[in-house]
């Protein structure tokens, strides 16, 4: 009755039932329990059934569950306001509300457009977007994603135009990196002399392309990149739904760079896994072109549960947990055993905070990897024939340990 994402249901395997989740643990109906290597599609920050989350959701669903956010408005929102500001650049001031990554990817995509309509530019239709960029499943989301994507392509003809801008990976012992970062960037100038006054924005994850396969890119390439579009007023999108709240060892990826963008997109780990819960961050200046005597000027957008008073909770608790000392050491710890730790017969192996990734040779490879760490309790979910591991914050040295003694053995 069940239909899966991401699943083909005629050849997968049926489904493990989780009774509990503990930590970095997931135990299974059957008794088994399995690390968590991948920290649930990239959300659970903090590890599985966290009290203190928990019941700052118990609180909050006594007081106030829901409410409609317009007219009104609630603490819980006003502080989760209050508590990324602190955290974000000043001139990202403005914040508006949706469900999750993508949605947060639809809002800023609507708002750059319109924001050019408002000002009286509205010739700007086109998108920049980076080969391999996954920004979700909506259309807007897909659509920046490329017609060439591996995710989305059946529906390419539904798109709208975004031209793709080829990305330098970094890995160990890359070889011309520099080279190829030159070699691209011309590219873009000369191709910006034809589209660049067409162009309304460009957006890219920062330096971490989750769902290409954890690939890297450094952050000078990055800086380049947002100076030589800004030089046509194009605006810049930091999609950073998978890599903010320190998965890339620091609060946000553009953390590692000199560039702020004009807006942020922010999720998945926002309420440490509990909740769905999107957020769209963007400045002043883009705000005050949609001020308007003219209805027409309204940013018409919005979702049913648009700052649900729960997910606030759940995402103010969750703040406050990742901005402890203790978690800040084993973030660094995370980080650090990932970059001594020794694997055997891999390839191209990229370490960015609590993200390492490395590549196989064949999907049969991959594949007897990831079943026989699975029979060891390690559960993994590769992307290709990348293999990655981006735990729990809360995991521990020794169960790091035990991760890359298993896949080692089986590698």
């Amino acid at each position: 009755m069940i239909w899966r994402p991401f699943t083909q249901e005629k050849t997968a395997t049926p489904a493990i039932k989780i009774i509990r989740g503990e930590g970095v643990y997931l135990f299974s109906e059957t008794g088994q329990k399995y690390i968590d290597m991948i920290s649930s599609w990239w959300v659970n920050i903090h590890g599985h059934g966290n009290r203190e989350i928990a019941e700052a959701i118990y609180s909050q669903a006594k007081t106030l569950e829901h409410v409609i956010f317009t007219k009104f408005s609630h603490d819980p929102a006003e502080t989760l306001v209050k508590n990324l500001k602190k955290l974000l650049p000043s001139n990202l001031s403005k914040f508006f509300f949706s469900d999750n990554g993508s949605t947060s990817v639809e809002v800023a995509l609507k708002m750059a457009y319109q924001y050019f309509r408002n000002i009286g530019t509205g010739k700007r239709s086109l998108f920049l977007c980076l080969k391999g960029g996954y920004h979700g499943d909506t259309f807007g989301a897909m659509s920046v994603a490329g017609k060439s994507s591996q995710y989305h392509g059946i529906f390419s003809e539904l798109f709208f135009n975004s031209h793709p801008i080829g990305v330098p990976e970094y890995y160990e012992d890359v070889e011309d990196i520099e080279e190829q970062e030159i070699r691209i960037l011309e590219e873009w100038e000369q191709k910006l002399l034809e589209i660049g006054d067409r162009v309304c924005a460009i957006i890219v994850e920062p330096l971490l392309q989750g769902a290409a396969g954890m690939k890297l890119y450094r952050p000078k390439f990055l800086e380049k990149l947002v100076h030589v579009v800004r030089s046509y007023g194009i605006l810049v999108i930091f999609d950073e739904v998978m890599t903010g709240f320190y998965r890339t060892g620091k609060m946000f990826a553009m953390d590692h760079t000199n560039v702020i963008p004009d807006f942020i997109c922010l999720s998945k780990g926002i309420t440490g896994g509990f909740l769905p819960l999107g957020m769209t961050v963007t400045t002043e200046k883009v705000y005050d072109a949609f001020l308007s005597d003219d209805p027409r000027k309204t940013f018409i957008h919005g979702h049913s549960y648009t700052a649900n008073p729960i997910s606030c909770a759940a995402a103010n608790k969750s703040l406050e947990i990742l901005l402890r000392q203790k978690t800040v050491e084993n973030i660094r710890t995370i980080e650090e055993f990932h970059k001594r730790a020794v694997l055997k017969n891999i390839h191209r192996r990229r370490v960015l905070g609590t993200m390492s990734a490395f590549d196989i040779d064949s999907s049969e490879q991959r594949d007897y990897l990831v079943e026989s760490a699975f029979k060891e309790g390690i559960f993994l979910r590769p992307l290709g024939n990348t293999v990655y591991f981006l735990p729990p914050y809360c995991i521990a040295e020794e169960e790091l340990d035990k991760v890359y003694t298993i896949v080692n053995k089986f590698l």
